[in-house]
């Protein structure tokens, strides 16, 4: 098989393992969310994550560590959050440090890297994602929100209410009917995100990662935060990958650039999010990211 070979085949399985896999995950969050509000009322959520309560944010924070969420799959939830009123700033911390800091990745960091390391990852993560929540909100960004984002999708007079024989249907059916509505509503942007991710995760080898952000080059730290991004790497791949990137001569402070790029941001999430915020809020989401992992880059190389 030659090497073009290979990298299609490669693109081809990424695509329909994120394909089957996000899929499934969307649903399932998002019933799961679905049922939540039926039992959960909105002002209780409100109050818990209420961003004039300064407790909001670090709950947020801590709520997105205990979430064995990957970025795609942060989208859901979110959107029950808007649902549900909850404050703005805290659902930005809770966007933010969810895929970075869920109990997946961390506890793949501290095996492979150790426990100081994972500390500081981790400090840096939270610490991020709380302040940039705070100034995000301070700053007015929350009329970036698409106004249709904060309401359930509507269904048919029957679909929602009615059976295949006019009968009032159970709420799991309801629920049901609401979350696959919102699906075929994604359904294109996650498409898409997966596709171009899948093509460059194809087409763009390890190797090449490595010789680009080795500890040679002054600039590693941003090239891998950037190279990231694109090349969508889940929490359970994105370590791993990472220790091998290092023994292959990628510097350490790249490396932590690398995986807050792939873990905390991904192109699909970013297709995803396009559907809920506008362009001004999806380009404030990635500045944060890509501030976070270059900084976190240069700091982890000047300390260790």
């Amino acid at each position: 098989m030659s090497i073009t070979q290979q990298m299609v085949l490669d693109t081809f399985n990424m695509f329909a393992f994120l394909a089957i896999e996000l899929t499934i995950l969307f649903l399932l969050i998002s019933y799961i969310v679905g049922v939540l509000q039926e039992y959960i009322p909105p002002r209780k959520i409100q109050k818990i994550l209420s961003s004039k309560n300064g407790k909001g944010y670090v709950i947020a924070g801590l709520l997105g560590s205990i979430t064995p969420f990957c970025s795609c799959s942060t989208i859901p939830f979110l959107k029950g959050l808007l649902r549900a009123k909850a404050g703005f700033g805290t659902m930005m911390v809770f966007l933010f440090a969810s895929p970075l800091l869920n109990p997946i990745i961390i506890g793949l960091f501290s095996i492979t890297f150790g426990l100081k390391v994972t500390a500081f990852y981790f400090a840096i993560a939270m610490g991020v994602s709380v302040a940039a929540g705070y100034l995000l909100e301070k700053l007015g960004f929350e009329k970036y929100i698409k106004p249709e984002a904060y309401f359930e999708p509507e269904a048919s007079s029957c679909a929602s209410s009615c059976g295949k024989n006019g009968n009032p249907v159970s709420k799991w059916t309801r629920i049901w009917n609401s979350t696959w509505s919102d699906f075929k509503k994604v359904l294109p942007y996650l498409i898409g995100g997966i596709a171009l991710g899948s093509f460059i995760y194809g087409f763009m080898p390890t190797e090449f990662v490595a010789n680009v952000a080795s500890e040679e080059n002054p600039f590693a730290v941003p090239i891998a935060a950037v190279i990231g991004i694109p090349l969508y790497i889940r929490a359970e791949a994105v370590i791993p990958l990472s220790a091998a990137l290092a023994a292959k001569g990628m510097g350490l402070g790249a490396v932590m650039a690398l995986i807050i790029g792939s873990a905390g941001a991904s192109l699909t999430e970013v297709v995803l999010l396009k559907s809920i915020f506008k362009n001004e809020m999806v380009i404030a989401f990635l500045t944060v990211i890509l501030s976070m992992a270059v900084g976190a880059g240069y700091l982890y190389s000047y300390i260790f």
